[in-house]
C-alpha cells in the first residue's frame, strides 16, 4: 500500500487509539474526469480528499500537511469553531507553507452533511475539497437504510488561474450559449420585429446578454470524482430507504438534480434538520447541502442527474440493485434565457429600451441606474409570468431561471423548508445590514454594495446582538452568500419555523432576507461562493467585537 494510500485509510478510521485525530495531506494529483486528464491538487492522493467521520460532542486534531510547493489552507465549510480554525489566509491564520504540518483543533457541536476545501486561491476548482459527515448524538428524526455522499463538482479542462484570466480578458470567454442570427429571426417571428429589437437593445445597453447564466461552460460534471461515462454507482436492495447526502462543490455551476422515476424526500438543508418534503427535483447552489431520503422499490436503474442551471452540462450516477447497471441518460433541456424581470428592467413604467449610452454612464458598477430603481421592490416584481411555472418567492415574477420541474412534478423551493427544530429563540433583530449584490460583468468585476475587498471597510457586528441582513441582488447573476463561523437563518415567512443555513442563494432581481445571531467573537469571511465572483471582490470581512475571549477590533 503506498504512504498516500495509507493515510486515506488512516483518515477514515477515526475510532482506533487515537479517536478523533485525522490526517490529511495535500498534494498534487492528477484528476481524469473519463473527458479528460488534468494535473490537479487533493487530499491523501486524490481528488475528491477522503470523507472524514466525525461525531457529535467530539474534540477533534486534524493534522494538514502541505506537499505542495505554494502555501495552502482548509476550510471546514459550515462548521461552528473557533476563528483560528476557520482556514481563512489572513483572517484565521497566515496559512500552511509549503513543507510544513498545520493542526487544527476544535470541538464538534453540530451534525449533518458538510465538507471541506481549500481556501488558498483557486486551489478548490483545481481539486482540493472532499465531504464531512457528522453523526449526531442522538437518534435522526427519519429513517434510512443506507447512505452514500453524492459530491458534486464541475471539473474544466483549464486551471482556476487560466479561467480567471480568461474571463478578465473576456467576460464571455467561456459562454457558449450566445444567441445567433438564427434567434434573432426565430424570435422576430415569434415575437415580431420591434419587440425583438427593443429587448435586444435593452441588453445591448447594459452590455450584457440574456444568456449571462453561467460564467463558466465547457465543464465536465462529476460525482464523487468521477464523469458521466465513468458512472459512480451506488447499490441498493429493492424496498431500501436510500439516504442521499448532496454536497454542490461546484467551482460556479448550479445542479438540478433528479432521479427519473424516484421521489426525493428533503430531510436536511446545509447539516440541519427541516420537515421532510417530498419533490421531483431540487436546485443545488452552489457549496449548498442537501440530505434526501429516496425509496427504489423495483428491481432496476436509476440515474443520479444533475443538469447545469444554464443547461451547458451534466453530472450522472447511477443508484441499482448491482454493478454494471445502467439508467436511462435524460437529455439536456432547454437553456433559459434572462428576462427583464431578472434586471429589474421591466417595471415602474421604465423603457430602457431607449436609454442613451449617456444614461449608462450613470450606472455603477452594479450596471444599474440606482434613480431608476428607487423605491422598487425586487421581492415582489410581478410580470404575469406563464401559468405553467411554478410560483417561487425567491425568483422575480417573470424571471427566466423560474425551474419548469421534470415531468411536471414538484420542485423544491427555499419557501417549502421549515426547520424540524428551533435552534435559537425568536427575537427582533437589533438592526439590518443592506449588502447589495453588485457587478459589472463586461470588467467582469464582483463588489458588494458597488466596493470590492480590496477597497472596503470591514462589516463590524456586536457579540450578542441579533442582525438582519437583506440581500438585494442587482446583478444577472445567481450568487451564493457564504457567512462564515454563524448560523444563517433564512426569512421564508415561518418565523420561529425558518430554515438555519449556511448558504444563502440569492437570485437576480431579487431581495433575500437572513438573520444572524452574533456568538462567535472573531474575524470572518463573507463571501458569494462562486470562486471567480469572491476572487475579482465579493468578499467582505466581518468582525465580531466583545464576547467570552474579547474578539478583535
Amino acid at each position: 500500500m503506498s504512504s498516500s494510500a495509507l493515510l486515506s485509510a488512516l483518515a477514515l478510521l477515526p475510532a482506533l487509539s487515537w479517536a478523533g485525530e485525522y490526517r490529511l495531506t495535500v498534494d498534487e494529483v492528477t484528476i481524469d474526469t473519463g473527458d479528460f486528464r488534468k494535473q490537479g491538487i487533493g487530499y491523501n492522493g486524490a481528488s475528491p480528499g477522503p470523507v472524514l467521520r466525525f461525531r457529535e460532542g467530539e474534540d477533534v486534531t486534524i493534522h494538514v500537511t502541505n506537499n505542495l510547493d505554494e502555501p495552502t489552507s482548509v476550510h471546514w465549510h459550515g462548521l461552528i469553531l473557533p476563528y483560528q480554525m476557520d482556514g481563512v489566509p489572513g483572517l484565521s491564520y497566515p496559512g500552511i507553507a509549503p513543507g510544513e504540518t498545520f493542526t487544527y483543533r476544535f470541538p464538534i457541536t453540530q451534525s449533518g452533511t458538510y465538507w471541506f476545501h481549500s481556501h488558498s486561491g483557486f486551489q478548490e476548482p483545481d481539486g482540493a475539497y472532499g465531504a464531512i459527515i457528522i453523526e449526531p448524538n442522538g437518534r435522526e428524526p427519519f429513517r434510512y437504510d443506507r447512505e452514500y455522499v453524492v459530491q458534486l463538482t464541475d471539473k474544466h479542462p483549464h486551471s482556476g488561474d487560466r479561467i480567471m484570466r480568461n474571463l478578465k480578458t473576456s467576460a464571455d470567454y467561456y459562454n457558449r450559449q450566445q444567441q445567433t442570427v438564427g434567434d434573432f429571426w426565430r424570435d422576430t417571428r415569434e415575437q415580431g420585429l420591434a419587440a425583438t429589437l427593443k429587448d435586444r437593445l435593452m441588453w445591448g445597453d447594459m452590455r450584457m446578454m440574456s444568456s449571462d447564466i453561467e460564467d463558466v461552460q465547457g465543464f465536465t460534471g462529476l460525482i464523487n470524482g468521477k464523469g458521466p461515462e465513468q458512472n459512480w454507482t451506488g447499490l441498493f436492495k429493492p424496498g431500501e430507504r436510500v439516504r442521499l447526502r448532496l454536497i454542490n462543490s461546484s467551482a460556479m455551476t448550479y445542479f438540478d438534480v433528479r432521479l427519473p422515476g424516484l421521489k426525493m424526500t428533503v430531510v436536511q438543508a446545509d447539516g440541519n434538520n427541516v420537515q421532510p418534503v417530498t419533490v421531483d427535483e431540487l436546485r443545488i447552489g452552489v457549496a449548498e447541502t442537501y440530505d434526501v431520503i429516496v425509496q427504489p422499490k423495483e428491481d432496476r436503474a436509476y440515474t443520479v442527474f444533475a443538469e447545469s442551471m444554464g443547461r451547458s452540462g451534466f453530472a450522472r450516477g447511477t443508484l441499482a440493485p448491482r454493478e454494471g447497471m445502467l439508467g436511462e441518460i435524460p437529455e439536456l433541456r432547454p437553456a433559459p434565457l434572462l428576462t427583464m424581470a431578472d434586471m429589474g428592467m421591466a417595471h415602474a413604467g421604465m423603457d430602457h429600451g431607449s436609454m442613451s449610452h449617456g444614461d449608462m454612464a450613470d450606472m455603477d458598477d452594479s450596471g444599474i441606474n440606482h434613480d431608476d430603481m428607487a423605491g422598487m421592490d425586487h421581492g415582489s416584481m410581478s410580470q404575469g409570468r406563464a401559468a405553467e411555472l411554478p410560483a417561487d418567492p425567491f425568483y422575480a415574477e417573470g424571471s427566466g431561471l423560474v425551474p419548469q420541474a421534470y415531468n411536471d412534478g414538484r420542485f423544491l423551493s427555499y419557501a417549502d423548508l421549515r426547520a424540524q427544530k428551533p435552534l435559537y429563540e425568536e427575537r427582533k433583530p437589533t438592526r439590518e445590514i443592506e449588502l447589495r449584490l453588485t457587478g459589472n460583468m463586461e470588467r467582469y468585476t464582483w463588489s458588494i454594495n458597488g466596493i470590492k475587498e480590496s477597497d472596503a471597510e470591514p462589516i463590524r457586528l456586536q457579540y450578542g446582538e441579533r442582525v438582519r441582513f437583506k440581500f438585494v441582488n442587482e446583478t444577472m447573476m445567481t450568487h451564493p452568500m457564504h457567512l462564515h463561523g454563524m448560523w444563517s437563518i433564512l426569512d421564508v415567512g415561518a418565523g420561529q419555523w425558518n430554515p438555519v443555513k449556511h448558504v444563502i442563494s440569492v437570485a437576480p432581481g431579487t431581495t433575500v432576507y437572513m438573520e444572524t445571531e452574533v456568538d462567535a467573537p472573531g474575524k470572518w469571511a463573507f463571501h458569494c461562493h462562486l470562486s471567480y465572483h469572491a476572487a475579482a471582490g465579493m468578499f467582505r470581512t466581518v468582525i465580531v467585537e466583545g464576547g467570552p475571549e474579547g474578539g478583535d477590533s
